[in-house]
C-alpha cells in the first residue's frame, strides 16, 4: 500500500496539487491521467523519492520492493541485455555480483565460505535460480528474441531499449511498479503482451499512459489529476469519463437549484420584511437564506482542441494504384512487388512489424522518397495532405505561429489563420510563440491545423498521437471518424485504428494482407490464423 498525506508541490507561484491524501492499495491498477503540464509524471517522481514534494509525505511500508520503468534509454549502454534486466531488482542484482566475487578469489577463507553460504540462502529466498529464465520469459513475450539477451544494450535500438526496460521494471514481482507511458514505441503484440501481463499482478501498479485502450484493459481505477487535486474514482477510462461528467453535471444543477431557491427567498424577503403579519416569516426565510452557497466549480484544466477537416471537393472513385512498388534500404527489404487499388472512401490502417517499410510507403506517396522500381497515380481528383512521423524540420523557424501557419494558408488574411490555431488553442499571446520553442504536442496541434487548412481529401498520417494528451487525441479520433474522404493511418494506438479504419493492409516481409473490416476483427482472425499455424 501507499499512503499520501497532505501532499502538496509548488513551484514558485504555481501550485501542481495541494494537501493530496489518497491510498493506493495492492492488487488494484490506477491510471494517472490529466492535462499536459498537470503533474502526472511529477507525481511518479515523487512516489519514487526521486524529487520532494513541498509539503506531506509518501509512507509505503517497510519490505515493499518499488520498481519504476527507467526514461533514460542509454543508462545501460555499457550492460549486456539480460544484465539490464536482472538489475531492475538491486538487492538480487547485489548478492548475484558479491557471490561471483566471492567464489572468484584465490584466497577463499573459512569466513568466506560463511559469508558465501548467508548469499546463498538469501539468493534462493528471491527466487534466484529462476531470475534468468524470469528475465528471459519477459524479454521474449515483448519480442526481445534471445539472440538479443546478451548483446550490449548500445547495439540495440530505441524500440528495443525500451521493452528491456519494461522487462526491468516487470522483472522480480515487485510489490509496487511504477510506469510512466509504458506502451510508447511498443507495437500492438507487446501492447498485448503486456496488458495480459499485468491483469494477474498481485501489485500495486500505477501507470501514465496516453493509450486509452491499453488504460480501459488493465485499469481498476483512475487517479484524476485536476482542480489542483488528484481524485480516484473506480473503474477504468471509459467509466471515468462518464462519472465525471456525471459528477459535474450534478454539481452544475445543484447550483441551478440553489440559485433558483435563494432567488425565491431573496423575492419572498424583499415583499415582505416590512409587513409586519409576514415579518417572522421574512425573517425565517432569511435565516434559509445565509445557509444557501452555490458551490464554485473551478475551471479544469483540460482543454479540448477542435479538429475537423472538411475536404474542398469529393475525390473521383478511383483514388490511386499503386503497381509493382519496390523498396530496399539498407540491405532490407521494405516493399516487394506491392500492389494496391486505393477507392473513395477507404480509411486503411497500415500495420505491420516493420516501421520503416509502413513509414517509407507514404513518404514515397507524397514524393519525399524515390521507389527503387515500380509506379503509382494519384486520381484527378485527389489532394494529399500529409503527417511524417518526423516533423521536427519544420519548426526550425523564428516565424510566431501566426506566420508559421501563413506559410500553408490559402488565405493570408490574419483573422482567418487565428482561427485555425484558436481551434488548436492557441490564442492570444500563445499565437505569437515562436516555432522552434514549441512541445512535442504543440508541435502535432500545428501539423495537424496546417491540414485543416489545406482541406484536402485525402490524409495521410504516420504516428499522429505521439506528444498529444488524452483530450486532443480523443479530438482528433472524432475528427478522423467524422472525415468523409479517403484515409492512410499509421497508429500504435488500438481505439482509433478500431474506430476510424474500415480497410486493415499489414505490410509483412513475405507477403501483403488486404482486409475489408474492423481493426478488432483483424485482429481477431490474425490471432487465430497464427494459432492454426
Amino acid at each position: 500500500m501507499i499512503s499520501i498525506s497532505n501532499l502538496s508541490l509548488k513551484y514558485g507561484e504555481r501550485t501542481l496539487f495541494e494537501n493530496v491524501n489518497i491510498k493506493f492499495t495492492p492488487g488494484n491498477c490506477y491510471g494517472l491521467i490529466g492535462a499536459n503540464g498537470a503533474g502526472k509524471s511529477t507525481f511518479l517522481k515523487i512516489l519514487s523519492g526521486e524529487i520532494e514534494s513541498t509539503t506531506g509525505q509518501v509512507i509505503i511500508p517497510a519490505g515493499l520492493r518499488l520498481s519504476v520503468l527507467k526514461q533514460d534509454h542509454f543508462e545501460f549502454d555499457d550492460f549486456e541485455v539480460m544484465q539490464t534486466v536482472l538489475k531492475g531488482h538491486a538487492r538480487l542484482y547485489a548478492i548475484m555480483e558479491e557471490k561471483d566475487a566471492l567464489y572468484c578469489k584465490a584466497d577463499f577463507s573459512e569466513e568466506d565460505g560463511l559469508k558465501a553460504a548467508e548469499l546463498e540462502g538469501e539468493f534462493a529466498d528471491l527466487n534466484g535460480w529462476e531470475a534468468e529464465a524470469e528475465a528471459a520469459t519477459l524479454l521474449n513475450g515483448l519480442g526481445i528474441s534471445e539472440e538479443f539477451h546478451h548483446k550490449q544494450m548500445r547495439e540495440l535500438n530505441g524500440s528495443e531499449k525500451i521493452k528491456v526496460l519494461l522487462a526491468q521494471a516487470l522483472f522480480g514481482q515487485p510489490d509496487i511498479l511504477l510506469m510512466d507511458e509504458p506502451t510508447n514505441h511498443l507495437d500492438i503484440s507487446s501492447i498485448t503482451w503486456l496488458e495480459n501481463f499485468l491483469a494477474d499482478v498481485d501489485a500495486t501498479v500505477i501507470v501514465v499512459s496516453h493509450d486509452r485502450h491499453f488504460l480501459n484493459s488493465i485499469c481498476t481505477h483512475i487517479a484524476d489529476i485536476d482542480y489542483g487535486k488528484i481524485q480516484l474514482y473506480v473503474g477504468n477510462y471509459d467509466f471515468w469519463i462518464e462519472s465525471s461528467q456525471l459528477a459535474l453535471q450534478q454539481a452544475k444543477d445543484a447550483n441551478k437549484k440553489t440559485e433558483a431557491k435563494i432567488k425565491e427567498l431573496q423575492e419572498f424577503i424583499q415583499r415582505f420584511s416590512a409587513n409586519a403579519s409576514k415579518s417572522k416569516q421574512a425573517t425565517s426565510r432569511k435565516r434559509q437564506l445565509d445557509k444557501l452557497t452555490v458551490e464554485d466549480i473551478k475551471a479544469s484544466s483540460r482543454r479540448l482542441p477542435w479538429i475537423h477537416f472538411k475536404p474542398e471537393r469529393e475525390a473521383g472513385v478511383n483514388v490511386l494504384t499503386i503497381q509493382n512498388l519496390n523498396k530496399t534500404i539498407n540491405g532490407e527489404v521494405l516493399l516487394k512487388d506491392f500492389n494496391l487499388v486505393v477507392n473513395r472512401g477507404d480509411k486503411i490502417a497500415l500495420v505491420g512489424p516493420n516501421e520503416q517499410a509502413k513509414t517509407a510507403l507514404l513518404q514515397i506517396l507524397m514524393g519525399e522518397m524515390e521507389a527503387d522500381s515500380g509506379d503509382f497515380t494519384w486520381g484527378m481528383t485527389a489532394s494529399q495532405a500529409y503527417f511524417p512521423k518526423d516533423h521536427s524540420h519544420y519548426f526550425d523557424s523564428d516565424l510566431n505561429l501566426v506566420d508559421w501557419l501563413r506559410q500553408y494558408s490559402p488565405d493570408p488574411d490574419e483573422t482567418f489563420i487565428r482561427s485555425f490555431l484558436g481551434r488548436m488553442l492557441f490564442s492570444g499571446e500563445e499565437s505569437q510563440k515562436e516555432a522552434h520553442v514549441l512541445s512535442g504536442g504543440e508541435q502535432v496541434r500545428c501539423m495537424l491545423a496546417r491540414m485543416m487548412m489545406s482541406a484536402a481529401n485525402v490524409l495521410l498520417l504516420d504516428e499522429p498521437t505521439n506528444h498529444l494528451d488524452l483530450e486532443s487525441i480523443t479530438a482528433l479520433n472524432n475528427g478522423l471518424t467524422a472525415f468523409t474522404g479517403t484515409l492512410f493511418l499509421v497508429s500504435h494506438d488500438h481505439q482509433l485504428l478500431q474506430t476510424v479504419a474500415n480497410r486493415i493492409i499489414e505490410i509483412r516481409p513475405d507477403e501483403v494482407i488486404d482486409k475489408l473490416m474492423t481493426y478488432d476483427e483483424y485482429l481477431e482472425r490474425h490471432t487465430l490464423t497464427r494459432m492454426v499455424s
